[in-house]
């Protein structure tokens, strides 16, 4: 394997000294021309599983740093929730909720409306959303300190008006 260059830290995702006009915000559209091309590319290369499994991976290691940044220090499931809707929606990332929680069993139903993955798209059919499913097991995972699966069960295309996962604690 050769040397890494881009091994994750804010500072690739935070300095924008040399945007001075245009500061931090950017149009979904855009977002989506990265996320979309980039999924195009790995099928092609991968095929459409293991560019899932990929995106997936990448959602995680997004939630673990997203939690250490803006939610690590939530002292209680609730504020961890509280904060978590919060910051999401102040950053446009997602409108978040939890419809239901058993902590003891370790098992959670979420949703996510107006999201960056897929919310708007055609409907086609298709779940989709393994970035999303990532990013919430990096979420639970690093508040809870236990591995979570996150699986999608409705999506906005396959036409559904907001995007649910279950939640599981994941038992190695």
């Amino acid at each position: 394997m050769s040397e890494r260059r881009y091994s994750f830290c804010w500072d690739l995702a935070r300095d924008i000294g040399a945007r001075k006009n245009l500061g931090l915000l950017v149009h979904v559209e855009e977002y989506r021309l990265v996320h979309f091309c980039l999924r195009d590319v790995l099928e092609q290369h991968y095929g459409t599983e293991q560019a899932d499994a990929l995106f997936r991976e990448t959602g995680e290691l997004a939630g673990r740093h997203f939690y250490e940044r803006f939610l690590s220090e939530a002292t209680d499931f609730n504020s961890f929730v509280a904060e978590a809707q919060r910051v999401l929606r102040k950053l446009g990332i997602s409108i978040f909720r939890v419809e239901e929680a058993n902590l003891e069993l370790g098992k959670l139903v979420l949703t996510v409306t107006e999201d960056l993955e897929c919310s708007g798209l055609s409907v086609t059919g298709e779940v989709s959303c393994a970035y999303n499913e990532g990013f919430l097991a990096g979420l639970l995972s690093s508040y809870v300190k236990r591995k979570f699966h996150v699986q999608k069960v409705d999506c906005w295309c396959a036409e559904a008006t907001t995007c649910r996962f279950t939640a599981q604690i994941f038992e190695v």
